[in-house]
């Protein structure tokens, strides 16, 4: 691992702890601590990351909230049922996912939930400084991976859960990352809260399959001097993920994301949308199409075709190990509001920084190299004051 085993502990507490994309992160996360699988995905076990600080996989306690009540070890068996997790692997980290599963707390607002949203935000704020203060812990980063919510339309709506526990973790001291396109810490309350806390948080909405393609054909385009006329999309899948997005609403808050990419590259959006269709029968597996229209020389119109197929949760898992790692040394290292050097993991990210892939990640790879050379908490003013200065990093 790139972490010395002599480091203290860090706390990863998972919104939505009981859903595919967190069973597997815990499952994950145990497996390659164990020797037992490759960090296959995971970009901070890469070279450029070596000395950069970072806890080691080892030394990561997950807890969360979640309004499921299956337990984890249960959860990992469904998974490897159905092809995500491989054969085996589940029963030899048993023991790991047990004990995550023990530190799941019960999430809300439930149907017939009578509590206040201060009411909520309190409780949920006592369940992360209760799991710290048990496993002496000096930080936990809270990621939010559970299903998109419906985009709100009106401005006198209830908070939205994901931004109840964004509310939540700034309260008990943690920063945050949204890797969902749910609201979270884009509401107005928790973006006030967030910037008089001064913690480092980071998202939205994990770049994982189709995204991540135009991330790189969008650049592409634009440097080759083609004219994209037109880009279109389809995503069939199934699981909790489908379900959620067959509501439009939620599927118009996946698709922003989506759409701010190819603004972003190339300058300005083509026409065509990105269809979301939920098949209950592909689980956890997604297969994307894009279809992108464009012009050469002399007005000559081409076609390029793309299809990418995997697993959501497999390709999101190593994704949010890296960045509760790099959130964690950022935290640790005195930085402070949106971390755009992240923005490489993001469809939407906060903060400043490039919307192409390649550039994005060269941001990241000098994003390690600061928190490398950056001082601990024994010198925090300094470090801090640094990051107001760059809008995040160090």
């Amino acid at each position: 691992m790139s972490a010395s085993l002599s480091r203290p502990r860090v706390g990863v507490w998972l919104i939505g702890a009981r859903g595919s994309v967190a069973t597997t992160v815990v499952t994950g996360c145990a497996a390659v601590a164990a020797g037992l699988h490759p960090p296959t995905g995971m970009v901070t076990e890469t070279p450029p990351f070596t000395d950069s600080g970072l806890p080691a996989l080892s030394d990561l306690v997950f807890g969360g909230h979640d309004t499921l009540d299956c337990p984890l070890p249960k959860r990992a068996e469904s998974l490897t049922a159905g092809g995500v997790l491989p054969p085996g692997v589940a029963t030899a980290v048993a023991a790991e996912l047990a004990t995550a599963d023990r530190e799941i707390r019960p999430g809300g607002p439930t149907p017939g939930d009578t509590r206040s949203e201060a009411g909520l935000i309190t409780a949920f704020a006592d369940d992360l400084r209760d799991f710290m203060h048990r496993h002496e812990l000096e930080r936990a980063v809270v990621v939010n991976v559970a299903s998109t919510e419906p985009a709100s339309q009106r401005p006198d709506a209830p908070l939205p859960a994901s931004t109840l526990y964004a509310l939540a973790a700034l309260r008990a001291g943690c920063p945050y990352v949204n890797f969902t396109p749910s609201e979270g810490m884009h509401h107005p309350v928790a973006a006030r809260e967030a910037e008089r806390s001064g913690l480092p948080h980071a998202g939205r909405d994990g770049k994982t399959g189709q995204t991540l393609l135009r991330a790189v054909l969008g650049p592409m385009f634009a440097q080759r001097a083609l004219t994209v006329r037109a880009w279109s999309g389809t995503n069939l899948l199934g699981g909790g993920d489908g379900a959620a997005l067959a509501d439009p609403a939620a599927a118009a808050a996946k698709n922003a994301g989506k759409e701010r990419v190819l603004a972003d590259t190339l300058g300005t959006v083509p026409e065509g949308e990105v269809h979301i269709d939920d098949v209950p029968a592909l689980g956890d597996w997604k297969t994307a199409w894009d279809h992108i229209a464009f012009d050469g020389f002399l007005g000559t119109r081409m076609i390029l075709q793309t299809i990418w197929q995997g697993c959501d949760s497999a390709l999101a898992a190593p994704l949010v190990l890296d960045l509760a790692r790099l959130t964690a040394r950022a935290h640790e290292a005195g930085a402070s509001g949106p971390l755009g050097a992240l923005g490489f993991y993001f469809k939407d990210p906060v903060g400043d920084g490039p919307s192409g892939l390649a550039e994005q990640y060269g941001e990241l790879i000098r994003f390690g190299r600061r928190l490398g050379q950056a001082d601990g908490e024994g010198r925090r003013t300094r470090a801090v004051r640094g990051t107001e200065e760059t809008g995040g990093a160090l």
